[in-house]
């Protein structure tokens, strides 16, 4: 008798490591919930394989929409810190200046702003599109394996 191997093995052994009380492992008993619904010429392994490819791809953009999101909140922080910084500096400078100097001090902080906006749209822009790119990508390798299992079998 061949030894059936669970395609979901590696994701149930990943959901147990944070197991919560109440939470039920969907990935569990897959394999054998999948046996009673077997069809004639349908290749449950590949199809449950695919599905595991599937959520893996979903893991996979969400750590990187997650690491983008993380990218970002630092890099905020460091622009409030430095607006805040160049605030004291140019409150300290402005004391008592005339209005040309103040209305300078002004211009120059509006385009550290805007740059800094257009930074952190590019940041988001960039984490976007790899989370979309391993996305897009998964969704192409299952249709050309969805595809390939429609094809007449040969024989």
């Amino acid at each position: 008798m061949a030894t059936e191997i669970n395609p979901f093995g590696s994701i149930a052994t990943m959901f147990e490591q944070f197991k919560m009380p109440g939470v039920i492992n969907p990935f569990g008993n897959m394999a054998t919930m999948l046996e009673q619904f077997r069809m004639p010429g349908v290749d449950m392994a590949s199809m449950v394989e695919a599905q595991r490819k599937n959520v893996e791809a979903l893991v996979e953009a969400n750590r990187l929409a997650y690491q983008g999101m993380q990218a970002m909140v630092q890099k905020q922080t460091e622009m409030f810190t430095r607006a805040m910084q160049a605030m004291q500096a140019a409150a300290a400078a402005s004391a008592g200046a005339d209005p040309t100097r103040q209305a300078e001090i002004a211009r120059r902080a509006f385009e550290s702003v805007v740059t800094d906006m257009r930074e952190l749209a590019e940041m988001a822009r960039e984490s976007q599109s790899a989370a979309i790119a391993h996305m897009t990508e998964r969704a192409n390798e299952h249709m050309q394996q969805f595809t390939k299992q429609m094809q007449p079998k040969k024989g």
